[in-house]
Parts: structure tokens; sequence; C-alpha cells
């Protein structure tokens, strides 16, 4: 068993520079060229960067209304046990509905989160 690791950390060993990849540097006075296209570049972008970044948001502030829904199942339970003499039950069916649909909600909401970075659709 010893003997076959061995063999193989020497073989990898032997193997591995050749997959090892070559830093390769930018000069700096190319650097100093292309920074005026950059910033071109970055004033054009600019406008869909920040419609994207404020769709994201937004999307990320109704993830945040899901997720705080996440704590009105426990409530809606507390409701209808203890509030039904107080006419709590309607409210506690409500609650735990939405109790129970918020981690749902929550998961959709999570994986469509890139996109909604991208500003497409209605996220």
């Amino acid at each position: 068993m010893k003997r076959g690791i061995l063999i193989l950390l020497i073989l990898f060993c032997f193997a591995a520079p050749p997959f090892v990849r070559e830093a390769q540097a930018m000069d700096p006075v190319t650097i100093a060229i292309l920074t005026p296209i950059a910033i071109k570049g970055a004033q054009v972008a600019a406008p869909y960067v920040m419609r994207g970044l404020a769709s994201g948001a937004r999307h990320m502030v109704s993830m945040g209304y899901d997720l705080i829904n996440f704590f009105r199942l426990p409530l809606g339970f507390l409701q209808v046990t203890a509030g039904i003499p107080f006419g709590q039950l309607k409210g506690g069916l409500n609650n735990i509905v939405a109790g129970f649909t918020a981690p749902v909600k929550f998961t959709i909401k999570t994986l469509i989160l890139p996109v909604a970075f991208c500003n497409i659709g209605g996220g």
C-alpha cells in the first residue's frame, strides 16, 4: 500500500510540471496606452451596471421579506392554539399558510438571483 502511494507521488511530481501555467505579465506602457479606452468603455457600461445592481437589490429585498415570513409559521401555530379564545383562528391560519409557502418562495428567488442582477424578466 505504501509502495503504491510512493510510486503515485513520484509519478505525480514528474507529470505535474508540464501542466503548470506560466505567469504572463502585461507591460506597464501597454496599460498606460489602454487606460483611456477602458475608461470610455466603463462610462458606456455604467448605466447598465447601475440598472442591474438596482434590479438585484430590489430582488434581494423581496428575498428578505420572504426570509422574515419564515417566522410567521410559529406565530400562526401560537395564534391557532392559544389565540382561539381571542378570535385569532383566521389570522393564525393565514400566518401558517404564509409560513409554509415562504421557504418555497425564498428558494425560487434564490435560484433566480443571478438572473435578477442581469435585469431580465420581472425580477
